[in-house]
């Protein structure tokens, strides 16, 4: 009988993975892992600890990055490409261009994280964006219309696909109405269930058949005026019935201010309200034990959903790196990378 394969999507402390870390998530076998600044030095490094972490679990597991560009990429200069904020890329490139500068600069992104054993990539946004977003996430954004936003979002999926890395569409059903850091607090959304079918979850319904889905940690008071969508059966059920979500769905970052509670109550409401993967990144090993504990094994289903997502990354093509260059330099007015 096979090791069943644990709910959660961990982190890890460091560049390097320790043999304790290594033993610790062998008797984990957490779904996938996800990597940040603290993990990453150069990409040999890179390499070893993406190999090291698959060798311990023993497969061919999925390891995610937040590699948007602009203030959210966690692969920088001088190794990697720096990228100016997708809200600016659109605006520079124009309406004509910016859908297509975008699937461009998706697939240099691609060609980097495989390079270095990174498969899945936490892109794209489809959060719509409004004149009281949140600073931390506004110039993360590609518009501020559901048609804009849902047209470059696509095309960011479409570029990481062809590069063979994985996307995780975010943060449903939508953020751009929060004006609060959920990183720290919890936002809530006031505005009328009408407002937001029209923009906010419309911009997400052509996404709609992405392999795998993000939450967001916020309140929508007109749907759940208690609960913030990651814990909220509700918000869950939306996800999947009204915007047709049927992929993979974690949560945010479960450590996040946003989330009420103890982090292993975190983790089973969110799976109690329908979530099928927990994310939890900041490698602490006391939490990730009480995460463990409350989020279960995926079933059948849920391991199924997961393979078809994974076999993405054999559909990587060949690409010409000095052409695609050019292509988006030629759009962005020869300023090549943004």
């Amino acid at each position: 009988m096979s090791t069943p394969v644990s709910a959660t999507i961990l982190g890890l402390e460091g560049p390097i993975l320790e043999a304790e870390e290594a033993l610790f998530f062998a008797a984990a076998q957490p779904w996938g892992f996800i990597l940040f600044a603290r993990n990453i030095e150069t990409p040999a490094q890179l390499r070893r600890l993406t190999s090291d972490l698959r060798e311990a679990v023993g497969r061919d597991a999925p390891i995610l990055i937040d590699q948007e560009g602009g203030r959210v990429q966690r692969l920088r200069g001088p190794h990697w490409r720096e990228w100016s904020p997708p809200l600016e890329q659109m605006a520079k490139a124009g309406p004509e261009h910016g859908p297509t500068s975008m699937y461009l600069r998706s697939r240099l992104i691609a060609a980097e994280l495989r390079d270095v054993g990174i498969d899945v990539n936490c892109a794209p946004l489809a959060d719509v964006a409004r004149a009281g977003t949140h600073p931390v996430l506004l110039n993360r954004l590609y518009g501020y219309d559901a048609e804009t936003v849902a047209e470059a979002a696509l095309s960011v999926a479409l570029g990481l696909i062809e590069g063979g890395v994985v996307p995780v569409v975010k943060h449903l059903p939508g953020y751009g109405l929060g004006e609060v850091d959920s990183h720290e607090t919890l936002p809530r959304v006031t505005a009328p269930r009408e407002e937001l079918e029209a923009v906010d979850f419309a911009a997400f319904r052509p996404l709609a058949d992405l392999p795998l889905g993000m939450t967001a940690h916020i309140v929508y008071e007109a749907l759940d005026p208690e609960r913030p969508a990651t814990l909220s059966p509700d918000m869950i059920r939306l996800i999947r019935e009204d915007i047709g979500f049927s992929g993979l769905l974690m949560t945010d970052d479960l450590s996040m201010g946003a989330l009420p509670g103890p982090i292993g109550e975190r983790a089973a409401r969110a799976r109690a309200a329908g979530c099928d993967l927990i994310l939890h990144c900041n490698g602490r090993r006391p939490e990730m034990e009480e995460v463990l504990a409350e989020a279960g094994a995926l079933d059948e289903d849920q391991l199924a959903r997961g393979d078809a997502a994974l076999a993405l990354r054999a559909r990587a093509e060949p690409l010409d790196i000095e052409a695609v260059e050019a292509d988006l330099a030629d759009l962005l007015d020869g300023d090549g990378h943004g």
